[in-house]
């Protein structure tokens, strides 16, 4: 994946420039670690679940074929035969749904702008069912604080706090721009959201998973910001 400067590349940079000036590699390591934490404590202490992205008005949408698509697998993932979204981890009620079953669940819609970490946007309608939803339906533990959202795109995921999970523009989306949710944009069923840049939003999603303690991520454990806040 290509990227333009972002707040990856500046802390990596200044890595590499520590280095060269003869810092020692654990001071560094220490350092830059420190510096991610206290970056998500603030981007968390912004964020609020009533703050809303902008809704856009209807004609607003970029051409889909302007729409970036994005995979990590070869070829575009294919859609597995009997295909469910498994939900699980500490939940009172876990369960495997069909794209069926999501569809009959109450539904959210938003138009917003997306966000990409190498510095383009766009602009899509989405529809789907709110994780908060899927929460409910499962009904929580109360020490879970993340949720974990895997892929059959070569095993893709991301793992995301509670709050922005259940943030009501925080979805599961199985439609875009008015029909169902194309194949290139992640087709049945991908994780999309107003709050978050787009490598946290795992398309060809399989699992989501309450959990009381946070994992990583494709690209998280890659060295790419974990919080990740729009």
């Amino acid at each position: 994946m290509s990227l333009s400067i972002s707040r990856r590349d500046l802390i990596l940079g200044a890595a590499a420039t520590s280095l060269l000036a003869g810092c020692d590699n654990r001071v560094s390591a220490a350092f830059l670690k420190g510096m991610e934490h206290w970056n998500e404590r603030f981007q968390a202490a912004l964020f609020s679940p009533q703050r809303l992205a902008p809704e856009l008005p209807p004609g607003s949408e970029t051409p889909e074929r302007a729409f970036p698509n994005y995979f990590i697998s070869d070829f575009q993932p294919e859609m597995p035969p009997n295909w469910t979204l498994k939900v699980g981890g500490m939940v009172a009620h876990p369960a495997s749904f069909t794209l069926d079953q999501i569809q009959r669940m109450p539904s959210a819609a938003m138009r917003v702008r997306h966000h990409c970490v190498e510095g383009w946007s766009a602009v899509a309608a989405w529809k789907g069912v709110r994780v908060s939803e899927i929460a409910k339906i499962a009904g929580l533990d109360p020490r879970v604080r993340y949720v974990e959202f895997r892929s059959f795109d070569s095993g893709y995921w991301s793992s995301w706090d509670l709050p922005s999970a259940f943030h009501p523009q925080t979805i599961l989306a199985y439609g875009m721009d008015g029909h169902p949710l194309p194949p290139g944009h992640g087709a049945p069923l991908r994780l999309y959201s107003a709050v978050k840049l787009g490598y946290k939003m795992v398309k060809y999603l399989t699992e989501v998973n309450f959990l009381p303690d946070r994992t990583g991520g494709y690209w998280e454990d890659q060295g790419y910001e974990w919080y990740a806040g729009v």
